[in-house]
């Protein structure tokens, strides 16, 4: 009895660690993000002849990374019903256009600080939050990556950074603009936004 008592112990000492230890989650936002550190620190890269290289690497991992679908109808939330699915194809290709250029002028910003991985929590079955931090000699930057599991993969439905939600701060400002205007008006601010980026 003893034994088998030791036994069950034992197990369970070995079990916990594994449900503890970070999952495919955070083993997927790491490798993304350590891709995109790869590509900022290749010597390659360097300089402003590779800029343009630089930035079709990162869009590469940035589209493996992010389901803009996604981002684009939560952003929207209820108005995403008054865009049709041509200004629906239109809204999620203006927007992602945006948010890579946001993050690449965020990313791109870093050059030799350090990036620290913290937990994974478990949102729900099928989502997760995964905590980063970006350690300069002054400041220390946290960067959440909201992640959910589509088609066997986990993809970035929200990015927190520094307590700003992505999605929130947008959706406030689209809810703002389609409150007085058709679906028409926002695909023009943001055609406007990416012809000056």
């Amino acid at each position: 009895m003893k034994r088998l008592l030791v036994g069950f112990i034992l197990l369970v000492l070995v079990i916990i660690p594994l449900h503890v230890r970070a999952g495919v989650p955070f083993d997927t936002v790491k490798g993304h993000v350590n891709e995109v550190l790869r590509v900022l620190r290749d010597p390659a890269l360097q300089g402003d002849a590779k800029e343009e290289a630089k930035q079709e690497k990162i869009e590469a991992i940035a589209d493996e990374m992010f389901d803009y679908v996604a981002l684009s109808r939560l952003t929207l939330g209820r108005n995403w019903k008054k865009f049709n699915s041509d200004q629906k194809k239109e809204f999620i290709q203006l927007y992602r256009s945006i948010l890579e250029k946001a993050y690449m002028d965020r990313i791109l910003s870093y050059t030799d600080e350090e990036v620290t991985f913290g937990k994974e929590t478990m949102l729900s079955e099928k989502k997760a939050e995964v905590q980063t931090h970006i350690i300069t000699k002054s400041v220390e930057i946290p960067i959440f990556y909201r992640v959910y599991l589509k088609d066997g993969k986990w993809k970035v439905y929200d990015v927190i950074i520094e307590g700003i939600s992505l999605v929130k701060n947008y959706r406030t400002q689209f809810r703002d603009i389609l409150a007085n205007n058709p679906p028409e008006e926002v695909l023009k601010i943001l055609r406007n936004k990416t012809e000056k980026a």
